[in-house]
């Protein structure tokens, strides 16, 4: 009896954000290079140099221009890079505010409240 092969599922490269610590494929982040020229934003992913990776949210660009992408790439950001990656954080879209999410505790705790009261109804 003839043998079957399996299909190889194609290996997707993971990257995690220096904003908000999210772990997402490395073609769906943008990719910041230290060089020897300073900080620039890196579109192809294959300019040579220390990356950092953000979302492309400015929610996650104001945290990591606080001082998380600085410690990624181990470097003092000048004022001129911070005027780089602000110029191009303008660019991003703005996302709507979202309702903080629940802790899993509180979640499941609304959930078993919400289980208790359906058993009463019934």
């Amino acid at each position: 009896m003839a043998k079957k092969t399996a299909k190889r599922v194609k290996h997707v490269p993971q990257r995690t954000c220096v904003g908000c610590r999210q772990t997402l494929a490395k073609r769906s982040m943008i990719r910041i290079v230290r060089t020897p020229a300073g900080l620039q934003v890196d579109p192809t992913g294959k300019v040579p140099g220390r990356g950092a990776y953000l979302h492309d949210q400015r929610s996650c660009w104001e945290s990591g221009l606080k001082g998380a992408l600085a410690h990624a790439l181990k470097v003092e950001l000048t004022e001129k890079d911070r005027e780089t990656l602000r110029a191009f954080m303008a660019t991003l879209p703005v996302e709507p505010a979202l309702p903080q999410a629940q802790s899993n505790g509180t979640q499941a705790a609304t959930i078993q409240r919400e289980e208790n009261e359906l058993g009463k109804a019934l």
